[in-house]
Order: structure tokens, then C-alpha cells, then sequence
């Protein structure tokens, strides 16, 4: 939303190998810093006609009961692990060992878009990224649509797959070159992520606030200040209950982040906290040479 900000939370560092978790059950592990991916071939400018490519393989990355991407795998929880010796394995070794967050494996473990509890017993399904596979993340972000796609990128094959595309609201009308608040160019999404919660507050431009009514539940910053993050939470004018605002979402109506829904936000957070990721914004999809070769 706002440049020079606070961020409290779980706030951690992104890492290409996966989260160092310190503790075996309770607070959300916190990521290490990743070195730079590697460089990709780019493929021609996107010839797509018409609207953003619409895809949602999200089934294919969480589910344990149907076909899977190549870059996760299912595997059954036990507590004895020959990869741990001299204690038990919790899910945050699993994280740790699999280069997963645990708000993915939450979700994957309970088939619903809960990204906190992660109840388990011998015998629990639920996926993880594979250990043999290299890859990155890339978010294109075009600004006309309002509409962000999600990919990821085999760094061995250089193959591409969009894995997602989400509604976005950007940045409010500008006389800058992108025509809004929200910056073009690429970036690389930066070292302190947040989750926040109704009742967190924090000093927001010299005053308290509860933070979620700023970003929403998770925070993604990528440059400058700017960042990724949930739509703002307001009173319900009926019931004067915090209610997250979804009319933002498909607007020009921030300060320059990029905004979703609070259940694209926690999704899109869960994957990508623990890999690579850039994000390119652009005035429209055509203009983007992507990475990689459309799988």
C-alpha cells in the first residue's frame, strides 16, 4: 500500500532450498535468504489474443487424490525418518527436508484453505515439492486487465506452466509511464513477509492500526515499499463486523501494491515463500517476454 512501512508478523527471509524452521511445532518457520536464480532463455513476446490466459491447476499442486505437477509428490507422514536420527519428525523437519512452508502443507493435509492447523498421525498424506526438481516462480502482472498469472519455470528444461491466473486491484490512476501507482519492470520479491490477523495493530504513518485493514492477512513485499499483498478489511456498514473488502479487488484503488483476495493472497503466499519469484509488471500481457518455453 504505502511506502515505509512496518511489517510484524511471521516475518521471514525467502530461500531457494527451503524453510529453517528452529522449532518443531508452533510458530511458522521462518525462510533464509536464496542465491540468484539462474538465468533462463526468454521466448517471444506472448501472442495471446484477446484476455490473460485463464488457468487454475491449484488442484494439481495440493491435492493427494488425483494427478500431480512434476513439481510436487505426495508422501505419508511417519515420525521415523531416515533422513532424522536421534528424535521424532514433526512437519516443520518435513518443511525444513522438502523445501515446503507449512502453511502448504496445511492446506494440502486438509483439503480446505486452511494454511494453519497441521494435525497429523502415522499414515497422513499430504505433498510436498519434489527434492530432485529446480525451479523458480514468476507472477506477470498486467495492469489494463487487472489480472496477474502465476507460473512456474523448470530451471533444467526451461519449460513454463501457468499455474494460475488471479484477479488483481492496482495502483490508482498516474501520470507515471505505467498510467497507475503501480510500477512496471521486474522485480524480485524481497526479505520480509508478514502474516497478520484481526487485533494485530501496529504504527501505521504515525498512528495504530490494525493491520489488516491496510494489507489484509499476508503481506509480500518486492520493491521500494511496494509489495503483494490481501485486500483491505472494513466495518460492514450493516453489522459493523470487520469484513474484508472484495469490491477492490479488478481496481485502481491502491497506492501502488498489488492486491487479491484474501484466499488468492494466503494460496499464492503458501507456494511461493520458499522459492525464487519474480514479478514482472506490465501495461498488458502481450508486451512480457517471460521466461522459459509455454508447457
Amino acid at each position: 500500500m504505502m511506502r515505509k512501512i512496518f511489517l510484524f508478523g511471521a516475518v521471514g527471509l525467502f530461500t531457494a532450498i527451503g524453510i529453517a524452521a528452529a522449532v518443531k511445532k508452533g510458530k511458522t518457520p521462518l525462510p533464509q535468504v536464496a542465491a540468484p536464480a539462474p538465468e533462463i532463455a526468454t521466448s517471444k513476446p506472448l501472442t495471446n489474443q484477446g484476455d490473460f490466459p485463464g488457468y487454475d491447476r491449484m488442484s494439481q499442486i495440493f491435492s493427494t487424490k488425483g494427478p500431480t505437477l512434476p513439481i510436487v509428490e505426495t508422501v505419508t507422514y511417519t515420525s521415523r525418518v531416515n533422513w532424522l536420527k536421534g528424535r521424532p519428525a514433526w512437519i516443520a523437519d518435513y518443511a525444513v527436508y522438502y523445501g515446503t512452508s507449512r502453511h502448504f502443507i496445511a492446506r494440502s493435509l486438509s483439503g480446505k484453505h486452511d494454511y494453519m492447523t497441521q494435525r497429523v498421525s502415522e499414515g497422513s498424506k499430504f505433498n510436498v515439492f519434489r527434492k530432485d526438481k529446480h525451479f523458480q516462480f514468476y507472477l506477470l502482472a498486467d495492469l489494463s486487465l487487472c489480472k496477474m498469472g502465476f507460473y512456474y519455470i523448470d530451471t533444467d528444461t526451461g519449460e513454463r506452466v501457468l499455474l494460475k491466473t488471479y484477479r488483481i486491484g492496482v495502483g490508482k490512476p498516474s501520470t507515471a509511464v505505467s498510467g497507475s501507482l503501480t510500477p512496471l519492470g521486474k522485480f524480485t520479491l524481497g526479505d520480509k513477509i508478514a502474516v497478520y490477523a484481526p487485533g494485530i495493530t501496529n504504527k501505521y504513518q504515525n498512528r495504530d492500526v490494525e493491520m489488516v485493514r491496510i494489507f489484509g492477512t499476508r503481506w509480500l513485499p518486492f520493491d521500494r515499499g511496494y509489495g503483494i499483498h490481501g485486500a483491505p478489511w472494513i466495518n460492514d456498514p450493516q453489522t459493523g463486523e470487520l469484513v474484508e473488502n472484495r469490491a477492490t479487488i479488478g481496481k485502481y484503488e491502491s497506492d501502488g501494491c498489488i492486491r487479491l483476495t484474501t484466499e488468492d493472497m494466503e494460496e499464492l503466499f503458501s507456494i511461493v515463500i520458499t522459492r525464487p519469484t519474480t514479478v514482472e509488471i506490465v501495461k498488458n500481457f502481450k508486451e512480457a517476454q517471460l521466461p522459459g518455453v509455454e508447457k
